[in-house]
């Protein structure tokens, strides 16, 4: 699902928080959760254009996040 209006606010492909905290003037002074992180570059590859550097992915959409958990 990608979402029809980017907000720097909400990841473009889930439309949940993205956890950014450079898009929230309470945390712009800290670094961001993406800082320490390698995101694949496929992953952001496969964005279509229209929401492509429009707002941060949220680490599950990023491909950070084991949404499968062993065991289940």
């Amino acid at each position: 699902m990608i979402t029809s209006e980017p907000s720097p606010h909400t990841c473009p492909v889930c439309g949940m928080s993205n956890r950014c905290t450079l898009a929230d003037p309470r945390t712009v002074d800290q670094p961001c959760w993406c800082f320490t992180e390698t995101i694949d570059p496929a992953v952001l590859a496969a964005l279509p254009d229209s929401v492509r550097n429009q707002a941060c992915l949220c680490p599950r959409c990023a491909g950070l996040v084991d949404t499968h958990p062993a065991g289940q």
